[in-house]
């Protein structure tokens, strides 16, 4: 069994649950394969030389480039089981070609993901970061900030981090207005929260947070068009995937004094480039992909992970699988 996910060490929980199984365990981080990080082609061949080395026939993700490459890099492997919501990193497509079964961990770090955004939504209302960054400089100035409470929180994709997002500003006393393809009726009647188009999310909140998975349908969705319809002095929240942003029409807008600021923890690519021309503004907060990462939603996520790697193994179908229907004979899921 691979372990690639970069936080999870040998000796630990999800290395002892596979081995109580009855699986060999080989630990192959970023951090620990040569040349890995070092640019994206680099860290694909790495990767591949690991999946090919260790044989593996099942493998605990984290956020690593699994191109069909890497995927047909050990013909005994039937599951990759990522470590979190998001499996855009997973060429799904060729998995399912290869017959190598694909699973996920929704829900994990809802709680963590949604906390971090209630801190970005404050940093941005009360500019803490630049407060604390003037004081460290010497200043004290004292800029006015503005109060959540009777604010419009917008909150675009009302799945399960969506929906948490959404009752902690309500809690908070924020108006909550949302978007989303296939609401969840039932939490809209229970909490009052009223389902908009996309536009009129986007048109009417005074923050707007995504928590939309990355796929053709929903890459650059919030671009230049997008961001004019937001409301003039709102703020833009990203805690989903970097490539749902267009960066350089956030920055356009930026700089022309439409937005109030924007805070990302995800970016298009990663880490921040230099050369970004988010840089450039210090009214944009980034945080480096931290939101889901608490050591209470990294222990449930990656458990999780594990546990429907041995799922897929042991012939049982697991609880998350990313298209089921693609699942073809190398995994042998029932």
């Amino acid at each position: 069994m691979l372990v690639t996910t970069a936080y999870l060490q040998p000796g630990g929980e999800v290395d002892q649950l596979l081995r109580d199984a009855g699986f060999r365990t080989l630990f192959a981080r970023p951090a620990d394969r040569d040349g890995a990080g070092e640019q994206d082609g680099a860290d694909v061949r790495s990767l591949r030389s690991a999946v090919a080395r260790a044989a593996a026939v099942g493998i605990v993700a984290g956020t690593d480039p699994f191109t069909a490459d890497v995927l047909a890099a050990s013909p005994g492997l039937r599951v990759v089981g990522r470590c979190g919501a998001g499996y855009d990193n997973v060429d799904v497509a060729a998995a399912a070609r290869l017959g190598i079964a694909v699973t996920h961990s929704p829900g994990a770090n809802r709680i963590a993901v949604a906390e971090h955004v209630l801190g970005l939504l404050v940093g941005c209302a009360r500019g803490i970061p630049q407060s604390v960054a003037d004081v460290r400089a010497g200043g004290w100035s004292a800029p006015s900030g503005r109060e959540l409470a009777g604010a419009t929180l917008g909150v675009v994709g009302l799945g399960s981090i969506g929906r948490t997002v959404a009752r902690l500003g309500l809690a908070i006393g924020m108006r909550v207005v949302g978007h989303d393809p296939l609401p969840d009726r039932a939490f809209l009647a229970e909490t009052g929260v009223a389902a908009l188009s996309l536009d009129g999310v986007l048109s009417e909140a005074d923050f707007v947070t995504l928590h939309l998975a990355l796929d053709a349908s929903t890459r650059h969705l919030i671009d230049g068009a997008a961001l004019r319809r937001m409301r003039p002095g709102a703020y833009l929240i990203n805690t989903a995937r970097g490539g749902v942003v267009d960066e350089q029409a956030l920055a356009d807008a930026l700089a022309e004094g439409r937005l109030a600021g924007a805070a990302l923890d995800v970016t298009e690519r990663e880490p921040l480039p230099p050369d970004s021309p988010l840089r450039a503004f210090d009214n944009v907060l980034v945080t480096g992909h931290i939101a889901g990462a608490t050591a209470e939603a990294r222990s449930r996520s990656s458990l999780m992970a594990a546990r429907q790697v041995l799922d897929v193994l042991a012939g049982r179908t697991p609880e998350h699988l990313v298209g089921p229907g693609a699942v073809a004979s190398r995994a042998g899921v029932r």
